[in-house]
């Protein structure tokens, strides 16, 4: 159980620490082993929609996020690969993302922008591959 981070382009900003808000582009995918990289159906993106700005390291976000995040510098774009167990769980949800995500039939149902009619479904222990960029530190 875990998050490996692998760098794709380094960068050279500030590294976040807990409680800093972050400002992300990132494009997640369900895992699937038998892709290359390892990036099956893709089930949210920020990308084309505005970047992702959010308190990093206390909770907010998926625990791989904030695992995975506070370990890059900004300008950094990289892979973050979460294991179940870092991510949407029945327990993180409500305190991480409320009114925006629930459980119906066992599955994590993502509704991001009601508005776009995005509805993305995490199965149960599913392990998620995140492509993220950091963007700025506050």
């Amino acid at each position: 159980m875990g998050v490996t981070k692998t760098t794709h382009q380094s960068g050279s900003g500030a590294i976040p620490k807990p409680g800093q808000t972050v400002t992300i582009e990132y494009t997640g995918f369900l895992k699937d082993t038998s892709k290359p990289d390892n990036k099956g159906a893709k089930f949210d993106s920020s990308v084309g929609r505005g970047d992702f700005v959010t308190r990093i390291g206390v909770g907010q976000v998926i625990k791989g996020w904030d695992e995975g995040v506070t370990q890059m510098n900004v300008g950094e774009k990289a892979t973050l690969d979460i294991t179940s167990g870092k991510q949407y769980s029945p327990s993180t949800v409500p305190k991480a993302m409320p009114g925006i995500c629930c459980y119906h039939d066992d599955q994590l149902m993502l509704i991001l922008f009601p508005d776009s009619g995005f509805t993305g479904h995490i199965p149960p222990n599913a392990d998620l591959i995140f492509d993220v960029e950091l963007k700025k530190v506050q």
